[in-house]
């Protein structure tokens, strides 16, 4: 099990609603099997989205949740970096988490191995 979770990682990208379908397409193109599109609304001051997070302040948000296999999390991100333009302030923000502990995930993991 400790190297499913070490293989994997979790892409979360936050964008301004409305381009998250063309990011997942642009992920799988590169590499990641697939994503899911959350609907968000920020609550924090103005300031704070384009200082802390590069946002352009703006309530609703789209959260991208990608799991890709560690092997191919430079080429998905700088996928999204490269469509989305990331690198310009205020068009959102990527960033990738260690999956450590995989309760639920690891049995589809371990199923898609299979076929």
């Amino acid at each position: 099990m400790a190297d499913l979770q070490e293989q994997y990682k979790l892409i979360v990208t936050i964008v301004k609603k409305g381009i998250a379908s063309k990011i997942v397409e642009t992920t799988k193109k590169a590499g990641a099997e697939s994503g899911t599109i959350l609907l968000g609304r920020g609550t924090a001051e103005e300031s704070i989205y384009l200082d802390l997070l590069g946002i352009n302040f703006d309530l609703e948000k789209e959260v991208i949740f990608t799991i890709c296999e560690e092997s191919k999390v430079e080429n998905v991100l700088e996928a999204i970096t490269g469509d989305v333009k990331l690198k310009k302030p205020g068009n959102g923000i990527s960033f990738v988490v260690n999956l450590k502990t995989l309760s639920r995930v690891i049995p589809l993991l371990k199923d898609q191995d299979k076929h």
